[in-house]
């Protein structure tokens, strides 16, 4: 049965969409492909209510002037499809679903046709709307492969542990001792964080020996923890919210040569973590 227009424009008016401008590979259906890396799966999955494996059914093209905010070269559809299967939710979602996405337009500059495609999906329900979702971002629809659900299930789970590490959002407090012995000191780095869950950094030097760092998700500052593994939340938290230096305003001390000591142990600390890679915007 074709779609109707009253009910793209329901759905048009009816869901609200955030858009941002993500620049992705795309595959020839027009869908984003698997290049997602660990950054960009924890950024799409945080807090998403709703993960799906779904089958699209059909499909219709809204028109760009009931589009706002559509990227050049992109076009807004309606998407009928089937559930295949619910990942990780926290909200009841029915068979049918029901959406609005943003993809880019074929090498014809034509609507690409994604009928019968098998997708995943980022998505909160729409209130009110039992058989609607409303994907996080209007680009948060990507092409289904087992390797791609592989990769995403360790980190949903990650995501809903009790003591899943915090987002950070800061640096609180820095302060680098010196120790008795040349070449001996401590730094410690407090970091903040959006629920005021305690973390910091220890980076320790001592004669003769490669430096140590790691970092304590509790109130107990532990010297012996370790640095986080590339690929982990923990490395997320830290690799993709700390900032490139640290900033002057977080030392605890005015003396030179430890405000120099905690900025080199920080610069140490952020060229270990590495980069935050993403291929999304």
């Amino acid at each position: 049965m074709p779609i109707s227009s009253t009910f793209i424009r329901s759905v048009v008016f009816g869901t609200a969409l955030t858009l941002s401008c993500a620049s992705l590979a795309q595959d020839d259906a027009g869908i984003p492909g698997t290049d997602l890396t660990y950054a960009d799966i924890v950024d799409l999955s945080d807090g998403t209510p709703l993960v799906l494996h779904a089958e699209i059914r059909d499909q219709a093209t809204v028109e760009r002037e009931r589009s706002p905010g559509l990227a050049p070269d992109y076009v807004r559809l309606y998407i009928e499809a089937r559930t295949r299967s619910l990942i990780s939710g926290t909200a009841p979602v029915g068979d049918a679903l029901r959406y609005l996405v943003d993809v880019p337009l074929d090498a014809k500059g034509k609507p690409p046709r994604l009928k019968k495609r098998e997708v995943i999906l980022f998505a909160r329900p729409v209130p009110g709307r039992s058989q609607q979702i409303q994907l996080v971002d209007p680009r948060a629809q990507f092409t289904y492969s087992e390797a791609l659900e592989t990769r995403l299930r360790p980190v949903l789970s990650a995501l809903v542990q009790p003591d899943a590490p915090p987002r950070v959002t800061g640096i609180r407090d820095a302060l680098a001792v010196e120790g008795t012995l040349v070449g001996e000191s401590e730094t410690q780095l407090f970091l903040d964080t959006e629920n005021d869950g305690p973390v910091s950094v220890t980076i320790v030097r001592r004669p003769g020996q490669e430096p140590r760092w790691g970092v304590s998700w509790s109130e107990i500052v532990d010297q012996s923890a370790r640095a986080p593994q590339p690929g982990t939340l923990e490395w997320y938290r830290l690799a993709c919210a700390l900032p490139d230096s640290l900033p002057s305003n977080a030392n605890l001390t005015r003396d030179p040569a430890a405000q120099s000591l905690a900025a080199q142990d920080y610069d140490l600390v952020r060229n270990a973590l590495g980069p935050c890679e993403r291929n999304r915007g």
